[in-house]
C-alpha cells in the first residue's frame, strides 16, 4: 500500500508535488583562496553552489544524501566525501556546485559500532545536520529498519528586514509574557485566520499590546518531533517541544504554509512583527538534553555523528548520564558542544533578531564532562561575554533533575534567574501558611538574601507566581491536588509540592464564598507579583483565568488542556482590567523596579525611608512564626530628569491568614494623603484604581480586612 504522508503530518496538509529529478551536480577542488577554509558548518549558501560542512572524529567516511521531496524515503543522489580533499582535521566539507537554496538532504557516516565505548555510528541511518536550519516533513515509517527523520532543507539566510534593530529594553522597564506558540491560539475561540501559528501570534498582537507586556517568552521553538517520531504517530504529543532535534531551525509545524523552510520566513515576520509593536521576542532553549534519549533510543543526528562528544557517557561509554531527567545530557561544557552552542545563539541573534534566551534546566550547563557542578563553567561564562549577545537578555532556570539548584548564584552578574523561592514563598505566604511573613518581605524587595551576598541585583530575579511547569494561576487556588490522569502515567508525574489549596472544593463550584476566596488570592497574587522589586513574569492566559483542569504537567496535551480558551476573556475582563492596570502603574513608578536594593534610609532629607516594615497594629513587624499580617510602605523615588509622570509613595496591607484582621495605619505615615489603590475584595471596578481616583483613608486610620486579602494605597510625593 502506498505510504501516505499526509496522515503522519500535523493537520493533515497537502504537500508539494515532488520536483524533477535535478541534473546532475559538478563536484570538484575549488580554487584554495576560497574554499580551504572548511567553516561554517552546515549547509552554506555561496552565488555558485552550497558547501555543506559537519563534524565527526571518529568517522571513517562521510556522504551527503539529496532529495527530490519530503515522502522520498530514499535518496535521489548520494555525495561521498573524498577524505584526502574533503576533510580538515575533524571537519568534513564537500563543495557542490550548482546548487540552490531549498535541496533536501541528510548526512550519513559510516565509523565504528561499538556502544560499550561510546561509539553508535549507523551506515545506514540518515542524520539531521547539527546545524540544520530547517528541516522538512517527517519521520517516514521505518519497516527496513532505517529511521527516517524529517529533511534537512538548505536555507538562504536573507530577509528584508525593513530596518528593524533589537529593542534593547532595560531589566527594570521588561515584563516577560511566557506563552507557546501553538496553544496560545490553537483553539477556536482565538478566531485568528491562522491558529497556532507564529502568524497566528502576530494577530495577538494588539491584544498584547493592550495587556502592557513588553516581552513574549515564547516556549521551545527550536525544530523537535512532536506528533510522529520513526514513522508512528506518538501516543502522547510532545506538546510543549523540550525534546529538540535541530537546535538551529524553527519548529515547521508553527508554519502556516508547507513549503519546506517557510517557517524560517514565516518566523522572521513573527519577530519582525512584535518589534514593530514594541515587544521583544524572548527563546526556551533546551540544551541540556535531545530527543535521541538514552541507550535504548533512535540514533536520528548526534548519535550517529560523535556521540561522545555531543553526551556525557558513563564510565565505559555505553550508558547516558541523566542529568535531564529526559533519557541523556548534552555535553555542554565540551570544547566543540560548546562552540555549537555559541554559534546557535549567534545565528538566533543575528537571523531572527531574537533578543533574549532562557536556558531550560541551566545548571546542567554548570557540570563539566564528568557530569560534575563546576566554578565559572566556560560555556555559561562565554554566553555573557559574547560580544554579539553583549545586548540580548540571558535568563537561566538554575536548577537540573538531579539536584543542581543554582538560585541566587549561577554563573556570572549578567545571568538573571527565574526565582523559584519566589514562587514558593509568595505562594505559601498567601495561602496562609505560618511563618511566612519574612519571606514575603524579602521576596517583596527582591530576595536580597538571594542576591545581594554575589553583588547581583533585584533584576537578576525573574519573579513568577506560575509559569509553564506546574498549575496556571486559576488551578493553583482550586485544586489541593494535581489531577494529571490525562497524561496517562498514573498521575505519577508532574510535582506533588505545589502550595497551592482549593478553599473548600476541589475543581470547579458554585459555591460563592469559596470563589470569592480564590477571586481575591488570584488578584493577590497578580499584586504581589507586580509591586515587587525584581522583574515580572506572567504567563499567558492566567490573565483571564485559563485552566488546565487540575493538570500541573501538561506536555502532552495539544488540547483544550492547554490550548487557551479565549472566551475567558469576555467572562473575566474585569481581571483583564485589574492586570492591565497594575502593569501601567509598575511601568509608570520607578519605587517598585529598582536597579539597587533598598536600604531602610531615606530617599532623602528629611524624607521617608526607601523601604519600612510595620506590623498590623502600625508597630513593628512579628516575624514569628504565628504572623501572617505585613505593611510595607515605599518612598516614591526622586524625581530625576527624564522620567515620566508623578511619582507616588506606596502602601500595601497583606494578609495571608483566613480569618479578618483589624490593621492600624502607621503613625509615621498616616498624615500622607493617601488614596485606595488596590482592594482585592472589592468588587470590579473597585478592585483598582486609577492614581489618586481612589477613595481616602477612613477617619479611625483602621481597617478591617477579610482573610486572605490586600489593599494598596497610593500618596502624591509632595517634598
Amino acid at each position: 500500500m502506498a505510504f501516505d504522508l499526509n496522515q503522519w503530518y500535523p493537520g493533515n496538509v497537502a504537500f508539494p508535488s515532488p520536483r524533477p529529478a535535478s541534473p546532475a551536480f559538478v563536484f570538484e577542488r575549488l580554487p584554495a583562496l576560497k574554499f580551504t577554509h572548511p567553516l561554517p558548518y552546515g549547509a552554506i549558501v555561496h552565488d555558485d553552489g552550497v558547501q555543506f560542512v559537519v563534524m565527526s572524529r571518529s568517522a571513517t567516511a562521510m556522504r551527503v544524501l539529496l532529495y527530490n521531496d519530503v515522502a522520498d524515503p530514499d535518496p535521489y543522489e548520494i555525495i561521498d566525501f573524498d577524505r584526502d580533499l574533503n576533510r580538515w582535521g575533524d571537519i568534513w566539507s564537500v563543495f557542490v556546485s550548482g546548487m540552490i537554496p531549498g535541496q533536501l538532504y541528510h548526512f550519513q557516516a559510516d565509523g565504528p559500532w561499538q556502544p560499550e565505548v561510546g561509539h553508535r555510528f549507523d551506515g545506514r541511518a540518515r542524520l539531521v545536520d547539527p546545524y540544520a536550519k530547517a528541516l522538512a516533513g517527517c519521520f517516514l515509517p521505518a519497516t527496513d529498519g532505517i529511521i527516517r527523520p524529517p529533511k534537512c532543507v538548505v536555507i538562504d539566510d536573507e530577509f528584508d528586514w525593513k530596518g528593524d534593530r533589537h529593542l534593547r529594553r532595560d531589566l527594570s522597564e521588561t515584563i516577560i509574557y511566557e506563552t507557546h506558540v501553538r496553544g496560545y491560539t490553537k483553539s477556536r475561540s482565538s478566531k485568528v485566520r491562522h491558529p497556532g501559528t507564529y502568524l497566528g501570534l502576530i494577530e495577538k498582537i494588539p491584544y498584547l499590546r493592550s495587556l502592557g507586556v513588553t516581552a513574549v517568552e515564547l516556549m521551545p521553538v527550536h525544530e523537535f518531533p512532536m506528533k510522529d517520531c520513526l514513522g508512528q504517530t506518538l501516543e502522547r504529543p510532545n506538546f510543549w517541544g523540550y525534546d529538540p532535534m535541530a537546535f538551529f531551525a524553527p519548529h515547521r509545524g508553527y508554519a502556516v504554509s508547507d513549503e519546506p523552510g517557510a517557517q524560517v520566513r514565516e518566523f522572521k515576520e513573527m519577530v519582525l512583527a512584535m518589534h514593530q509593536a514594541g515587544i521583544e521576542v524572548i527563546l526556551d532553549v533546551v540544551f541540556n538534553h535531545t530527543c535521541e534519549g538514552n541507550e535504548h533510543g533512535p540514533t536520528v543526528s548526534f548519535k550517529g555523528l560523535e556521540n561522545q562528544v555531543y553526551y556525557m557517557l558513563e564510565s565505559g561509554g555505553k550508558y547516558y548520564r541523566n542529568y535531564s531527567g529526559c533519557g541523556n545530557t548534552v555535553n555542554g561544557n565540551h570544547p566543540i558542544v560548546r562552540e555549537m552552542i555559541f554559534n546557535c545563539l549567534r545565528h538566533w541573534v543575528h537571523n531572527y533578531h531574537i533578543d533574549g534566551f532562557r536556558f531550560d534546566l541551566a545548571s546542567i550547563l554548570s557540570r563539566d564532562r564528568e557530569g560534575n557542578l563546576v566554578a565559572n563553567p566556560p560555556v555559561i561564562e562565554s554566553i555573557a561575554e559574547d560580544p554579539l549577545l553583549a545586548d540580548t537578555k540571558i535568563i537561566a532556570e538554575a536548577w537540573d533533575a538531579a539536584g543542581g539548584y543554582q538560585v541566587g548564584h549561577f554563573g556570572c552578574l549578567r545571568w538573571a534567574e527565574w526565582n523559584g523561592r519566589y514562587r514558593d514563598d509568595v505562594r505559601k505566604f498567601w495561602r496562609g501558611d505560618p511563618g511566612m511573613t519574612g519571606a514575603l518581605a524579602t521576596r517583596l524587595a527582591g530576595s536580597s538574601d538571594l542576591y545581594e551576598p554575589g553583588g547581583r541585583r533585584p533584576l537578576n530575579s525573574i519573579n513568577f507566581i506560575t509559569s509553564h511547569d506546574g498549575f496556571s494561576m486559576s488551578d493553583l487556588v482550586s485544586y489541593n491536588e494535581k489531577h494529571n490522569e490525562a497524561n496517562m502515567e498514573g498521575s505519577r508525574d508532574g510535582d506533588n509540592n505545589n502550595a497551592s489549596c482549593n478553599y473548600g472544593c476541589e475543581g470547579p463550584t458554585r459555591i460563592r464564598a469559596v470563589g470569592a476566596v480564590r477571586r481575591r488570592q488570584i488578584r493577590n497574587f497578580f499584586a504581589t507579583l507586580l509591586l515587587s522589586q525584581g522583574v515580572p513574569m506572567i504567563v499567558a492566559g492566567d490573565e483571564f483565568r485559563r485552566t488546565q483542569c487540575g493538570n500541573n504537567n501538561a506536555y502532552c496535551q495539544d488540547n483544550p488542556i492547554s490550548w487557551i480558551d479565549w472566551r475567558l476573556l469576555k467572562k473575566n475582563r474585569g481581571l483583564v482590567r485589574f492586570v492591565q492596570s497594575l502593569i501601567a502603574f509598575r511601568k509608570a513608578q520607578r519605587n517598585v523596579r529598582q536597579p539597587k536594593f533598598l536600604t531602610g534610609r531615606p530617599v532623602r532629607d528629611g524624607g521617608l525611608p526607601d523601604v519600612s516594615w510595620y506590623g498590623p497594629a502600625g508597630g513593628p513587624v512579628d516575624w514569628s512564626a504565628k504572623s501572617r499580617s505585613l505593611t510595607c510602605v515605599l518612598a516614591a523615588t526622586p524625581e530625576m530628569p527624564g522620567t515620566r509622570g508623578p511619582e507616588y509613595h506606596l502602601m500595601m496591607l497583606c494578609h495571608g491568614g483566613p480569618d479578618q484582621q483589624e490593621f492600624v495605619i502607621p503613625p509615621a505615615v498616616q498624615n500622607l494623603p493617601w488614596r485606595k489603590f488596590i482592594e482585592t475584595d472589592a468588587k470590579e471596578p473597585n478592585d483598582i484604581f486609577p492614581a489618586l481616583d481612589g477613595p481616602g483613608l477612613p477617619k479611625s486610620r483602621r481597617l478591617l480586612l477579610p482573610g486572605h486579602a490586600m489593599v494598596c494605597y497610593v500618596a502624591p510625593d509632595w517634598d
